[in-house]
């Protein structure tokens, strides 16, 4: 058209009118202009609207302007749709007129009017995705969720509404994210689009740790009330009671997020129902936790009683409070009452009371304990006991019963003429009484009764009696009386009588022992049985005679000293106060022949290292030879025996030392004589763990001061020695100081010489060392509890036959031994296995053969002597002695070995078999009369013991060798 237009105006004005641009497309809200340019001459330009109104200047939103008579522009600010149309520029010069137009187009580009992020739903809601997008042509709208375009025919959940808003219902959590709305104009290629983020709020879930909580009340405790909420976003936890929101305060605390309440001090008004309330955008959840207080029980009511004795009744009430309600519970001692029964003596067994005389009764919290009629013995403390499942009080209350006295006793004592007797009349009474003594009517003691005597306690009345006729004997009362009432007795002193002979069960014959099982006598003539006598005796020999204490259940004893295949006959008879009584009627029975010995006791007794014991063996039966030698050998239980190791037949114990700890051992010990060895005996033991070394204290005294200690602990020394010189040997400084300033020799120095002569003729006289003499404590195995065991020479029955002499006995006998311990050394001749080994030590006591014969009974007492035995004359001759019968058959007895603290229980029992391997630890051994050293592995051997002349009696010398 311009063209056109502009041809006309050429051809009919001669001037040409143009518009520049030719034709123009505006976008909503921009601003264009358009020029109008006149070639030639024109006095007027004037612009026309697409309405063919005159475009007038002062339009707000169309401007006209001209620059200069052949321009004019048309500018059009903020364009809208009614902006849109044909414009016209028309120019005039005089009659002429030339014009041209231009079509402006008006048109939306894509516009987002409502698309706001983040967009936020509940889930479980249908959510609306807002997305208000305009443009002209209307746009085509499509929907993207993590840059991928939704399938809308995949997921009905998805659907885009006419509004071209997106829809999805029951909108989920995974829902949650960015979703992209774009548009699109297809002819114009235009796009734009907005990421709109969708938050998903989750409505908050809630749940209590514990539905019930319990607490206790009134013992300071605090109790924790907890609740756990989830939700998006995280939910925030309150707490309220009675509909008041709990905050915190010195009642209560709340951590950081508010889901766990602590309720100090809890008391019973703490008690009921809680809620937790979780709250987030997406609403509110609450839970309810109950709080449980329980009381423990408390007894608020209980006092002491008083009542007389046959009272018709009496009752004790007791009173208390608790939660939940407490069950009272009555006692006495033992003796626990419950509603309707009375407790027996022993628990827990119940029986109804057979006299119907307690009752109890409860009602809620208040138990009722009735005596329906008071006794004496009712008398004392009663225990009030009140029990829940929370706890338990107790207290006490105290009956007192008054009742007129009650005598007890034994109604008949025994004495005899010479000998003191007691009657005691013991008396029960509240309060106290007095008690009064008659004889024949008339009050003791009277004037005429010189040996009799009163002693009175508290509780029994003495009344002591030394008879010296037969009129002293007969019925003496006690009266007792107090402000009840009283009573009297009458108590019989009765002349005692000897006992009755004790009869003979059974005789049990060894080699050179035999046990001698007894009934004790039918009566024991009114006072206790002393002793009990055993004689016996080879047939046409003199009787044999030795004593007993008679110990509670002692039935059997042991006759020792016995030769083999020899017939013999034995009696008893029971000695008490009064004298000896009747002899049981003789018993034959004949020695075994010679044998092996019996196996031998053993005993063991764990040392305070811990590592460390000490095994006793106590000889039994030696099968009518002397026993010749011990040998023992032990071994870890994991390990192989140790090699054996002969002791002399009078040793009696071995220590075994650094062994190793927390760890079972066996040791066995074999007897061994002419005729061959004894069954093994075995004793098990484990030593202790390990003990935990104690650091050394770093707080000690400086250097400094240890050496000033030193030097004043040596100046002492030295001021003692020379005192003891002035004194002993009239030397040193203090004599110095006498002679040169006081003219004084010293205390003693008249006798100076006479001593000097005397020590030297003493040491010329005797050679021989002074033997210090210790023997091991002595044991009478067969009379420890346990059963019968094996006779043995510790078993005390009898005098031993009598030795020619004492000191011949023991010269001769230290040959033999030295005979019999030379194979000892030999035993244990190997070789350490490591230079590293530790050094172990082996240490054995053991007593010389004894020949003195026992003058007093054995009764398993433990005994320790020591004496020093003086040099026999050099003249004295040695003679030969049946060790049979002496030496080998009295060798010294080891004392009991009954730890009180041991923590691993030490057992014996007989080996089956003999075994010979090797282990670990090291023992102490018996002496050898010799001085030898050899290697053993684990340690060395070193022996050590003083030769003893031939001349000189050693009796129960006891030596020691090291390992």
């Amino acid at each position: 058209t311009f063209p056109v237009m502009s041809l006309l105006s050429f051809l009919f004005f001669n001037f040409p009118v143009e518009i520049t641009p030719p034709q123009g497309e505006i976008s909503v809200g921009e601003s264009k202009f358009f020029l109008c340019e006149v070639v030639g001459d024109a006095k007027e330009i004037t612009w026309f609207a697409p309405s063919g109104e005159k475009i007038l200047p002062g339009r707000q939103d169309i401007s006209v302007s001209t620059a200069e008579d052949s321009v004019s522009s048309l500018t059009i600010y903020n364009a809208n749709v009614d902006n849109a149309g044909i414009y016209k520029c028309v120019a005039k010069n005089g009659d002429k007129e030339a014009q041209a137009t231009v079509t402006v187009k008006i048109f939306q580009k894509i516009t987002f009017h409502n698309a706001p992020s983040p967009q936020e739903f509940n889930e479980g809601d249908d959510a609306i995705i807002v997305c208000n997008v305009t443009s002209s042509p209307p746009p085509a709208v499509f929907w993207k969720y993590k840059n991928k375009k939704i399938q809308m025919e995949k997921d009905v959940r998805f659907k885009v509404l006419s509004n071209n808003f997106l829809q999805i219902r029951g909108i989920k959590k995974t829902d949650e994210g960015d979703y992209t709305c774009e548009a699109r104009i297809m002819i114009r290629g235009e796009i734009d689009l907005r990421v709109i983020k969708v938050i998903v709020n989750v409505l908050p879930s809630i749940r209590a740790r514990q539905i019930e909580v319990n607490a206790t009340a009134n013992l300071k405790h605090s109790v924790m009330l907890a609740c756990d909420a989830d939700g998006y976003p995280e939910p925030i936890v309150t707490w309220a009671r009675n509909n008041v929101i709990i905050e915190s305060d010195e009642k209560y605390s709340l951590n950081e997020d508010g889901s766990e309440l602590t309720i100090r001090d809890v008391t019973k008004v703490d008690e009921g129902d809680y809620r937790c309330i979780a709250r987030n955008k997406a609403g509110e959840k609450e839970e309810e936790v109950s709080l449980n207080v329980f009381e423990q029980p408390k007894i608020t009511y209980l006092e002491n009683q008083t009542a007389s004795e046959l009272e018709e009744q009496i009752m004790f009430t007791c009173e208390a409070t608790g939660d939940p309600t407490p069950t009272i519970i009555w006692s006495s001692g033992r003796r626990v009452f419950t509603e309707g029964e009375q407790a027996s003596w022993t628990r827990p067994t119940k029986h109804k009371s057979l006299d119907g005389n307690v009752v109890v009764r409860s009602d809620a919290r208040v138990s009722s304990l009735i005596l329906k009629y008071v006794q004496f013995t009712d008398a004392g403390q009663y225990l009030c006991t009140a029990r829940n499942s929370i706890g338990q009080d107790s207290k006490t209350m105290y009956l007192e019963v008054r009742y007129a006295p009650k005598i007890q006793g034994s109604v008949a004592v025994y004495t005899w003429e010479g000998n003191a007797a007691n009657i005691s009349c013991e008396v029960l009474a509240h309060p106290g009484a007095s008690v009064v003594w008659f004889r024949d009517g008339q009050q003791l003691p009277s004037g005429n009764s010189s040996n009799v005597k009163i002693y009175n306690t508290p509780a029994v009345s003495f009344l002591e009696v030394l008879p010296e006729s037969q009129s002293d004997f007969g019925s003496y009362n006690c009266t007792a009386a107090n402000s009840i009432g009283s009573e009297s007795k009458e108590f019989l002193l009765i002349q005692a009588d000897v006992p009755s002979m004790p009869s003979i069960e059974r005789v049990e014959p060894y080699s050179s022992t035999a046990l001698v099982e007894f009934d004790e006598p039918d009566s024991s003539g009114g006072v206790p049985i002393l002793k009990y006598k055993a004689e016996w005796r080879a047939m046409g020999q003199e009787w044999n005679t030795r004593e007993y204490d008679a110990e509670d259940g002692l039935n059997m004893i042991t006759i020792v000293g016995l030769k083999p295949e020899t017939t013999y006959e034995v009696r008893m008879s029971a000695i008490n106060g009064k004298g000896e009584g009747e002899s049981s009627a003789p018993e034959n029975f004949k020695t075994a022949p010679v044998r092996e010995p019996n196996p031998p006791k053993l005993d063991g007794k764990l040392q305070p290292k811990g590592n460390s014991v000490k095994v006793y063996w106590f000889k039994q039966d030696d099968g009518g030879s002397p026993i010749k030698h011990y040998l023992v050998r032990y071994k870890a239980v994991s390990n192989e025996w140790r090699p054996e190791i002969r002791l002399p037949t009078y040793s009696e114990y071995v220590v075994l030392s650094g062994l190793e700890w927390d760890t079972e051992y066996e040791v066995y010990v074999v007897a061994e004589n002419q005729q061959g060895k004894s069954q093994p005996s075995i004793l098990s033991f484990k030593t202790t763990s390990e003990p935990t070394a104690i650091p050394e204290s770093s707080t000690g005294l400086g250097t400094g001061a240890i050496v000033g200690i030193l030097i004043v602990v040596f100046l002492l020394l030295l001021v003692g020695v020379d005192v003891t010189c002035y004194f002993l040997n009239k030397c040193g400084l203090l004599m110095c100081i006498a002679v040169n300033f006081c003219g004084k020799a010293g205390p003693g120095a008249k006798s100076k010489d006479m001593e000097e002569g005397k020590a030297a003729f003493t040491k010329d006289e005797s050679k021989e060392p002074i033997v210090e003499v210790r023997t091991e404590d002595e044991h009478t195995p067969n009379h420890e509890g346990g059963g019968p065991t094996e006779p043995n020479e510790t078993t005390p029955l009898t005098d031993p036959e009598h030795a020619t002499d004492t000191a011949a006995t023991v010269v001769d006998l230290l040959p033999s031994v030295t005979a019999n311990s030379d194979p000892v050394t030999d035993t244990f001749s190997t070789a350490q296995n490591s230079p590293t080994s530790e050094m172990s030590t082996l240490t054995s006591s053991a007593a010389d053969p004894k020949s003195t014969p026992e003058t007093a009974p054995q009764t398993g007492s433990s005994k320790m002597a020591a004496a020093s035995i003086p040099a026999a004359p050099a003249s004295m001759e040695a003679t030969l002695v049946d060790l049979s019968d002496t030496v080998a058959t009295k060798a010294a007895e080891a004392p009991k070995a009954a730890p009180a603290s041991n923590p691993h229980p030490i057992t014996s029992e007989p080996l089956k078999a003999s075994e010979a391997t090797q282990g670990t630890g090291s023992c102490q051994i018996p002496p050898i009369p010799s001085s030898k050293d050899s290697q053993v592995d684990g340690g060395t051997i070193q022996t050590s013991e003083t030769e003893h002349p031939k001349d000189t009696p050693t009796s129960n010398q006891e030596e020691y060798g090291t390992l």
